[in-house]
C-alpha cells in the first residue's frame, strides 16, 4: 500500500500512518507495536484491548474494542491497562443469594447514583445500569440475564463516579444464582460419576495419541453430528 493511501491515527499521541481498513489491533501491529498487553482472543470475547479514542470535530471520548474497532483518519487513541477494581473474596457457601447478601459483598453497590454512565461506557453496549439496579433488587436472573455477555473488560467500573465494580458484582450474582437458584442439570451427577469411575478415560488416552490433522478430524465430524440435533 502506497504512502498516499495511508490515513493518519495517534497512539497515545504519537503519529502513526496506517491503512484505512484496519481494526485498531491491527493498525497498530502494522506501526510496529508488540501487543503483549491489551490483547487477547482477538475476536470481540476476551475484553483484554478495551480501548478510549476520540474522533476530528467530535468533543466526546468513545470506547471500543481494538480488535473490533475500525480505524479512522485522525482518530486519538490509548488502550486501558488492567483496571485494578475491588474483587470481593466470599465463601459461596456463606453467602445468601439476596441483594443483602450482595451488599455485603460490595457496600458500594448501594451508592449507585443512576446515572447511566456504566451503560453510556460499555463497548458490548450492555444495560449495566440496569443489572445493577436488579442486584440492587435482589434479582439474580436478571442480573443474569443483562450481564451475560459481559466480557470483563473493566470499562464501565473505570468511568463510575462511585466506583462500583459493577462487572465483578455481575460475576458474584451469576455464581450465586447459580448455586441456589437455578435447578440442577439432569444428567450433571451421573455424568461426574462416570468421569470418576474412569468412563471415558480410554476415550481420553486415544484422544492425546491423535496429530492435529486427526483430531481437526474429528472435531469436523462432531460439528457434523451436532448438526443434525
Amino acid at each position: 500500500m502506497s504512502e498516499q493511501e495511508l490515513i493518519p491515527i495517534y497512539v497515545a499521541g504519537v503519529r502513526q500512518m496506517v491503512p484505512p481498513l484496519f481494526t485498531i489491533q491491527r493498525a497498530m501491529e502494522y506501526a510496529g507495536y508488540v501487543l503483549i498487553h491489551n490483547c487477547g482472543c482477538r475476536g470481540g470475547v476476551c475484553g483484554a484491548c478495551a480501548t478510549e479514542y476520540r474522533l476530528p470535530g467530535d468533543p466526546l471520548i468513545k470506547r471500543g474494542l481494538a480488535c473490533q474497532t475500525m480505524v479512522e483518519p485522525g482518530m486519538q487513541l490509548v488502550q486501558i491497562p488492567y483496571y485494578p477494581a475491588r474483587r470481593a473474596v466470599f465463601d459461596l457457601e456463606k453467602t445468601e443469594p439476596t441483594a443483602e447478601g450482595l451488599v455485603d459483598l460490595y457496600p458500594e453497590l448501594a451508592k449507585c447514583l443512576g446515572c447511566n454512565t456504566c451503560t453510556k461506557v460499555c463497548p458490548q453496549e450492555l444495560d449495566v445500569m440496569g443489572y445493577i439496579a436488579a442486584a440492587l433488587r435482589g434479582d439474580l436472573k436478571e442480573v443474569r440475564r443483562l450481564s451475560f455477555e459481559c466480557i470483563l473488560c473493566g470499562t464501565c467500573a473505570t468511568h463510575c463516579p462511585q466506583e462500583i465494580p459493577q462487572y465483578q458484582i455481575a460475576m458474584a450474582a451469576r455464581r450465586l444464582e447459580g448455586r441456589y437458584l437455578m435447578p440442577p442439570a439432569p444428567m450433571m451427577d451421573k455424568r461426574v460419576e462416570e468421569i470418576n469411575n474412569g468412563f471415558y478415560g480410554a476415550e481420553l488416552a486415544n484422544l492425546k495419541t491423535l496429530s492435529k490433522e486427526e483430531l481437526e478430524e474429528r472435531w469436523k465430524a462432531n460439528q457434523g453430528e451436532l448438526k443434525r440435533w
